[in-house]
């Protein structure tokens, strides 16, 4: 049976070795690099089903690497950071990131992670194969994972498009933050509420037109719905 592949990118050379060393534990192949330019030629060449990428790294940093990925793939990314300022975080997530690990870690909690994050990667491409909703100018697709808007494909970043079409499937209704995270990210995240904003926001910035009969909704003190006319 062929081992599910793991790329380390990581220019700490003791890091990337303990990571590897837990995950070869646990089954997976990995293969460690530790230089941003490198990363995405041993992207392209190792074909991994997850990626634990470093912020920090020379040639190009950790937010470029998943911004680049970003353009071509929909691969899990699980950014780490020596830094834990809502600020990176935030920011990570915005550029596609799956999740993120604040060094220094417990080994056996990024094991923990590293299977979570799978695990929903696994179950999105399970779960949907030919649901679509539709509304005037928006499509959204969990079939091929896209969203046409004004008939034009835009790019989205699996939690974005999985949050949007969760809430414009049930149209109208009202969802907390933590509901959203716990129906798009699943009881074993770990994240904080801000997760949502942060991805309501960068779903907003793409479907910015304000004539639509539609539009996606802060309830103040609640949460969000996706809001029909």
């Amino acid at each position: 049976m062929e081992k599910t592949k793991i790329l380390i990118v990581d220019d700490e050379r003791h890091i990337s070795e303990l990571i590897s060393l837990y995950l070869t534990k646990e089954g997976y192949e990995t293969r460690q690099v530790d230089d941003g330019r490198k990363a995405l030629d041993e992207f392209y060449s190792f074909a991994p089903a997850l990626i634990l990428l470093d912020i920090m790294l020379p040639g190009m940093d950790g937010y470029q690497i998943c911004t680049e990925i970003r353009k071509k793939s929909n691969v899990p990314i699980i950014m780490l950071t020596a830094r834990s300022d809502t600020f990176d975080k935030v920011l990570g997530l915005e550029m596609g990131a799956d999740d993120y690990i604040v060094k220094p870690f417990d080994p056996k909690e990024m094991v923990a992670r590293v299977k979570a994050v799978l695990r929903r990667s696994e179950t999105r491409e399970e779960k949907h194969d030919t649901k679509t909703v539709s509304f005037e100018n928006l499509k959204i697709s969990l079939s091929d994972y896209s969203v046409v808007y004004h008939g034009e494909s835009l790019a989205f970043p699996p939690k974005e498009l999985e949050l949007l079409y969760f809430l414009a499937e049930n149209k109208n209704q009202v969802f907390t933050r933590e509901q959203l995270l716990d129906k798009i990210w699943g009881y074993e995240y770990v994240g904080d509420s801000r997760t949502v904003d942060v991805h309501i926001k960068r779903i907003r910035e793409k479907l910015n037109r304000d004539d639509e009969v539609w539009s996606i909704k802060t309830v103040h003190g609640v949460g969000y719905k996706f809001e029909t006319k």
